[in-house]
């Protein structure tokens, strides 16, 4: 009897100990790995998200190179299920979530700028342990609940769309606007093409660009950009690589704009007089709206089914993130839960 009451006793331990962990990539500054981690625990007005499914960005990619010096679980684009949360009508919803968490309090937050705040934690990339875990936490106020149309696999594009969103606002894109986009640009061309009449998209894969054509957006070779010297109005820079800028400048007319979307861990030296004399403008775009993300995903206006290059489960994360650096790769993704 002793023996069983021993064996209960530690039983039960062993149970609880399993219900408060989680599997998660972690990044120790030096490499990924699995590791099995004490489930997150929510701050005040946070909610508890148990993630269904996490894509693999460029941005993560440059994060297991050194970019932020982030140590910690990386990932940010992510679709979950909420199993604890302040505002009780979330509980049991799928949600996806915006990743700046500001202070609420500072100079900039009270001006309407709170992704810009200061001490703002960034979910997967500053501060914040991110969405490659079973379990993330996010401010109750973050989180946007996806509309029954929308799939998990079409939800996660969630985060990298309202990113493009964000491009025809910060650039005062119009109809009449001629426009490059430099690297995959795959949502943000379909967004631009909603704006303007002439989009062009340069990239190296040809698989890539050949998915572009088939949203009816003009895709060209890299090879062929010194034949549009100084011809677009607008040039957004997705490539990813520290070559992007310099090129983009090659393309932009003078008094053009520049939209700087690539984050990368290499550094830039080059010169930078030709945005002096042709007084270009160069605007960083960064986060962008969720709300309307999930409505063109709702209606189906931007096409991301055919983005979604494969999907994996945990157990085989080293294979996702090896596939997800091939060039001809869109956007891959683990499944956490």
């Amino acid at each position: 009897m002793k023996a069983r009451k021993i064996a209960s006793v530690i039983g039960c331990r062993l149970r609880r100990f399993y219900c408060t962990r989680m599997q998660a990539i972690h990044f120790n500054g030096n490499e990924l790995h699995a590791v099995s981690r004490r489930r997150p625990r929510p701050r005040r007005g946070e909610a508890v998200v148990r993630v269904n499914l996490a894509g693999i960005c460029s941005t993560d990619l440059e994060i297991a190179k050194g970019y932020m010096e982030f140590t910690g679980i990386p990932g940010h684009e992510f679709i979950g299920t909420v199993v604890s949360s302040p505002v009780e009508r979330l509980v049991g919803s799928r949600v996806v979530g915006e990743i700046n968490v500001p202070c609420g309090t500072c100079s900039l937050c009270r001006r309407g700028l709170e992704k810009h705040c200061a001490s703002r934690s960034v979910l997967g990339i500053s501060g914040r342990d991110g969405a490659f875990a079973e379990y993330l936490t996010l401010p109750a106020a973050n989180l946007h609940e996806v509309p029954p149309e929308v799939s998990d696999e079409e939800a996660v594009f969630t985060e990298p769309l309202a990113a493009a969103c964000e491009i025809p606002e910060r650039a005062g894109i119009d109809s009449g606007s001629t426009v490059a986009v430099l690297g995959d640009g795959r949502l943000a061309a379909q967004v631009l093409a909603m704006k303007a009449r002439n989009v062009t998209v340069f990239g190296i894969s040809a698989a890539k660009l050949a998915v572009i054509r088939k949203f009816g957006v003009c895709s060209r070779d890299a090879s062929e950009t010194a034949r549009f010297v100084k011809r677009f109005d607008v040039v957004v820079e997705c490539t990813g690589s520290p070559e992007g800028l310099p090129a983009a400048v090659e393309l932009v007319t003078p008094r053009g704009t520049i939209v700087l979307k690539s984050t990368c861990a290499g550094k830039l030296a080059w010169n930078t007089a030709g945005i002096v004399i042709d007084e270009v403008t160069i605007v960083g775009s960064r986060c962008g709206p969720f709300d309307a993300a999930l409505r063109l995903l709702e209606r189906k206006e931007v096409k991301v089914r055919k983005l979604l290059t494969a999907v994996y489960t945990f157990e085989k994360w080293r294979e996702a993130f090896k596939h997800a650096r091939r060039r001809e790769s869109f956007k891959v993704c683990i499944r956490m839960s």
